[in-house]
């Protein structure tokens, strides 16, 4: 049975430990060691707030759920391989534990994990294979971070177009998810109301924009009026009071003004019409479109790179963005089926 497996056992500790930190700090002999990771994340990567490391660590708790756990296991164990493999792991830092998914699904496997953490994100995941390590140190001590991917059967590498080239050169030989930009979008028709907006915000703001799964740009029907939009978003104006977040806005502000290039502002977020997906920080794209025919081209000729398509009218509502399920794999590559084939 599921629930006498030893590996869901381990991380359903974890994630009672993890909730203990999150709801009852207090009441948590190691929210002291926490405590003092998050400062250290915070101060060698400047937008790993502590705000932002409580959202991350909420979803990592959801993820954790015994009866997801049981059910994600359930799915992938009658084509379970019986041989350990030895799993290299390249890990992006561009939200707080982004690795996550990646480090679950190859413990859940059953396989060795070799990973190499990104250099904006040090602490984080250590300390919660800390946790698996107090509650299954056989389990734990599958898990090892490293600086170079040596000796591995296959690799799991997340990073720019760029650095894909370099995932191929080193590793295209052997079995491989490389995984490429991505960015998410929002479709809006114009019949939102300012709670949908709100939402939306949260899709938009969340991580500061930086993940994949952040909107970057807004697809708009001719003639949009962005009065209630901004209106919205005066909700997330605490982002006034973050330094790095307002200097890459009025950077891009400062740009635009140089060379007469129009945009809208309410001081903490750009909204700029361009054609382009991936936006700066502190600039949201938007295109318009005519009608549902053209809306359909380009979103189409997207597809390739995105990772969210947010719609009032569509399977993933404004809000939910930015808290994916076990089931949803990074680029749609079903990562557990990759590891129990190999």
């Amino acid at each position: 049975m599921e629930l006498e497996n030893p590996t869901i056992q381990a991380w359903t500790e974890v994630c009672r430990q993890l909730r203990m930190i999150l709801e009852k700090p207090e009441s948590s002999e190691n929210t002291p060691a926490w405590m003092d990771v998050v400062r250290r994340a915070e101060a060698s990567n400047s937008w790993f707030t502590q705000e932002q490391i409580r959202i991350a660590l909420s979803g990592l708790i959801e993820l954790l759920r015994l009866e997801n756990l049981i059910l994600f296991s359930e799915k992938y164990s009658k084509s379970q391989s019986s041989v350990e493999r030895t799993i290299g792991v390249i890990m992006a830092g561009n939200i707080p534990a982004a690795g996550f998914h990646d480090l679950l699904c190859v413990s859940l496997a059953g396989h060795k994990l070799s990973a190499k953490l990104s250099s904006t994100d040090q602490h984080l995941l250590p300390f919660i294979v800390a946790l698996l390590h107090k509650a299954n140190p056989a389990i734990a001590e599958k898990i090892r971070f490293v600086d170079n991917l040596r000796d591995v059967d296959a690799v799991i590498a997340t990073g720019s177009d760029n650095s894909a080239r370099y995932f191929d050169y080193y590793f295209g030989k052997k079995p491989h998810i490389f995984r490429r930009n991505r960015n998410s979008i929002a479709i809006l028709t114009g019949d939102e109301n300012e709670y949908d907006l709100i939402l939306l915000g949260k899709d938009i703001f969340t991580y500061f924009g930086l993940g994949c799964r952040s909107v970057s740009k807004l697809f708009v029907p001719k003639g949009y009026s962005f009065d209630m939009f901004f209106e919205s978003m005066l909700k997330f104006d605490h982002l006034l009071q973050h330094t790095r977040y307002m200097n890459n806005h009025d950077y891009q502000q400062a740009i635009y003004l140089m060379n007469n290039e129009p945009f809208l502002t309410n001081n903490f977020l750009i909204v700029k019409e361009d054609s382009r997906l991936s936006s700066p920080a502190g600039v949201l794209y938007y295109e318009t479109y005519e009608n549902e025919t053209e809306l359909k081209q380009k979103t189409h000729l997207l597809k390739d790179k995105l990772q969210c398509v947010i719609s009032k009218h569509g399977d993933l509502k404004p809000g939910q963005s930015q808290t994916p399920g076990i089931f949803d794999f990074p680029d749609g590559v079903d990562t557990m089926d990759f590891l129990v084939s190999l």
